[in-house]
């Protein structure tokens, strides 16, 4: 019995109808690069300090000694979220005292910010957190804004592939481009922050239902040996050239409004994709609806210049295909110890490697030098990453491919607390490296863990782990916030439970070289 790849093995492999369905694919994800690490700039948090207002009639002396100042960074600083007693401080000024000579300023009271706060205009004009006031005891409500935008991701992830199966992967596919971009578009209109992060979920849930669906259309349309390439190489280097292109926006747009609206525009330039980007043939078939598939698979003969078989599909031939099919369930996932041990270590280890990549993602404006150059740097260093993991999977086992670029990547970054402080040229090197390993493991999570599960569970195992490095980037913030407590913390935590996930793929089976399993016999036939 003939399978939809022996159907269409007639087409080729990398014709001009694959080319452009490989490139048009990849491409509707570039929007996807720069809308899922937006919060690096929109809520970028600027230098900031506490306002006096004119009213306060203080000297120059007294104005200009105002706020306490804190060691940060080896220099003092104003504090960011105290000031003086502006009581205290007009009584002194009316009676022409000195500060530091006539007042000991370390007795005088301190008080909040009460007149709000006064923000550097460097590196940004504005952002969400200027706009609102973000800061102090207000300041959990930034990291929580990033994750609620995950937690949309989380939500996507969950219903567009059962969107797709029930709707057809064009339609979905196009339907949550429009939600990333028409909700992203709302966004600029915000009048609040309970409006924007409201909103930021909806962009969320389109964001990664995009990303999905286009993932599922273009392995359902190409051939097995373009697959691999296209899940490895084409999906993962164009979300980089989208995130790389999340600085430049950002560093000639500075106003987070403005940058919004610019970062809507490509969204909208995938509308015309409609009319070349063709629905799966494969899911057409599973539906029954072979005329239509078999309308798509004659016009990428014409297109290929290759002539198409007289008799194309087999409707009965078809349905005896479907029917022999089985469907798992989620407990089957958990069904004897040694299956529950490895869901249990896959879930971890995507959850971990996810905290490690978001983290040191949106931890850039926090590094020494220029955040727009660190963010592009980030952003560049994934493209040889996913050239690495392509190469990897192709030449070397899975466990110990994954397990080796975990080690890189959280080694170097526990690494980064033992630099002098002098050479912070070092510490952003080593956070490169360390998101260079990290994004090389992350990539080949896919396939390693397809190649785990039998047919009957495969996509119900690859979307549960999936579920989990979602949880994961919802926490990854809230590690970047430890950096408010000790710059160090972030890269102590993320860089031990990174090392601390690639001990644990050690004891997970091999993959590589065998043969997709098809029953949880074959699946726990194969040794570690």
């Amino acid at each position: 019995m003939r399978d939809y790849d022996d159907i269409i093995a007639f087409l080729g492999e990398w014709g001009p109808f694959q080319r452009l369905i490989f490139f048009l694919l990849s491409a509707s994800i570039i929007p996807n690069g720069f809308n899922g690490m937006s919060a690096v700039f929109l809520a970028g948090t600027p230098e900031h300090r506490c306002r006096v207002p004119a009213s306060a009639n203080l000297s120059r002396e007294w104005l200009n000694a105002s706020i306490p100042l804190e060691e940060r960074g080896g220099r003092q600083v104003p504090q960011r979220c105290r000031r003086y007693s502006l009581e205290a401080l007009a009584n002194f000024s009316a009676r022409n005292l000195v500060p530091g000579r006539d007042v000991n300023l370390s007795q005088v009271e301190q008080e909040k910010c009460l007149d709000g706060w006064e923000y550097s205009r460097e590196p940004y004009l504005s952002t969400i957190v200027s706009e609102w006031n973000l800061v102090c005891d207000d300041d959990w409500k930034t990291p929580l804004t990033t994750s609620l935008f995950f937690v949309g991701v989380l939500l996507g992830s969950f219903v567009s592939g059962q969107l797709s199966d029930r709707f057809g992967r064009k339609s979905i596919l196009f339907a949550t481009m429009a939600v990333q971009t028409g909700f992203s578009f709302l966004q600029i209109f915000s009048t609040s922050w309970e409006m924007f992060t409201v909103l930021f979920v909806l962009v969320g849930m389109g964001q990664i239902s995009n990303y999905v669906v286009a993932f599922i259309l273009g392995t359902e349309i190409l051939g097995k040996s373009v697959r691999i390439i296209f899940s490895t190489l084409g999906v993962c280097i164009f979300f980089a050239i989208g995130y790389m292109l999340l600085p430049l926006f950002a560093y000639f747009i500075r106003e987070w409004r403005m940058l919004l609206l610019a970062l809507t525009v490509p969204g909208v330039c995938c509308v015309p994709l409609w009319w070349l980007i063709p629905e799966s043939p494969r899911w057409l078939i599973s539906q029954g609806r072979f005329e239509e598939a078999e309308i798509i698979i004659r016009k990428a003969a014409k297109i290929n210049g290759v002539p198409a078989p007289a008799i194309l599909i087999d409707p009965v031939e078809i349905q005896d295909m479907k029917a022999k099919q089985q469907q798992g369930l989620l407990l089957d996932l958990f069904r004897t110890r040694n299956i529950a041990t490895i869901t249990v270590f896959s879930l971890l280890l995507w959850m971990f490697t996810s905290i490690g990549y978001f983290g040191l993602s949106l931890n850039t404006p926090n590094l020494h030098g220029d955040a727009y150059l660190n963010c592009f740097l980030s952003a560049v260093i994934e493209v040889p990453a996913y050239v690495i993991a392509w190469l990897l999977l192709r030449t070397l086992p899975r466990r110990y491919s994954i397990a080796g670029t975990l080690f890189l990547g959280g080694g170097v970054i526990l690494f980064i607390q033992l630099v002098p402080p002098n050479l912070n040229l070092l510490s952003v090197i080593l956070v490169m490296l360390g998101k260079f390993g990290i994004t090389s493991a992350f990539s080949m999570l896919y396939v390693y863990t397809a190649e785990l599960y039998p047919t009957i569970v495969r996509n119900m195992a690859v979307g549960a782990t999936s579920m989990s490095s979602r949880v994961g980037s919802i926490i990854a913030p809230y590690f970047v916030y430890l950096g408010a407590y000790d710059r160090y913390l972030p890269y102590i935590v993320m860089g031990s439970l990174t090392v601390l996930i690639g001990i644990l793929t050690l004891f997970l089976p091999e993959s590589y070289g065998n043969p997709l399993p098809e029953t949880f016999e074959e699946m726990l036939r194969v040794k570690g």
